[in-house]
């Protein structure tokens, strides 16, 4: 991961992202009752506004200070009133200092080690009950979708997720773990007309007899 890079990239344009949240993101976080959230590899800060929007108390993280500096501003015009806390930090060795309800991670692509460590991390940050949403470029976008990624290595799948889940000592129940499809709208990938990408979504909880170990 280079931050130097994504600095650059986020600063030079507006938005690099849609201000909205990611359509997975708003559709399995709809029926969670807020709490205590984090937003990992948080970029411009989309998916944590949306969360402070409803009523969720969040830490966004991500190595790239220009991205949550918009993030920043964008929340600050939203008059969200300090519902977002901004951190910069890499995703694969931080962690909250106290358990929390929900963990976001929205297009992470890193190498299989760092992946594992951002999942480890993740999900032994969950109180019990808690539920870790993981949404990824697919394998399977390389060679039968459109966008993301062309470095096969920083892709994944589902069960690559759920693989690094059961590594990390964690019990949870797997609510949804598959490939998914995106349309992208006509214009967003250098003219070409809409078509599908395949994402790997992951949605696990973290099962209620446990304790939360964060160390």
């Amino acid at each position: 991961m280079d931050a130097h890079l994504w600095n650059e990239r986020y600063a030079a344009a507006e938005l690099v992202w849609s201000a909205g949240p990611n359509q997975f993101v708003a559709a399995e976080c709809a029926d969670l009752s807020p709490g205590r959230a984090v937003d990992l590899a948080a970029g411009e800060g989309r998916n944590a506004i949306w969360l402070a929007q409803r009523g969720w108390r969040v830490t966004a993280v991500d190595f790239s200070q220009v991205g949550l500096d918009k993030g920043r501003r964008v929340a600050e015009a939203t008059d969200l009133d300090g519902g977002v806390e901004w951190v910069c930090a890499d995703v694969t060795t931080w962690s909250p200092a106290e358990p929390v309800d929900l963990v976001v991670v929205a297009y992470l692509q890193v190498p299989e080690p760092d992946r594992r460590a951002a999942v480890t991390w993740a999900v032994r940050s969950l109180s019990p009950g808690g539920t870790l949403l993981w949404v990824s470029h697919d394998s399977t976008n390389l060679t039968e979708g459109t966008g993301g990624p062309q470095d096969a290595s920083v892709l994944l799948t589902a069960e690559d997720v759920l693989a690094d889940v059961a590594a990390s000592g964690v019990e949870v129940d797997v609510v949804r773990a598959e490939r998914v499809a995106r349309v992208v709208e006509s214009g967003d990938h250098r003219g070409e007309e809409e078509r599908v990408a395949w994402d790997a979504l992951v949605r696990v909880v973290r099962r209620a007899l446990e304790s939360p170990d964060i160390r």
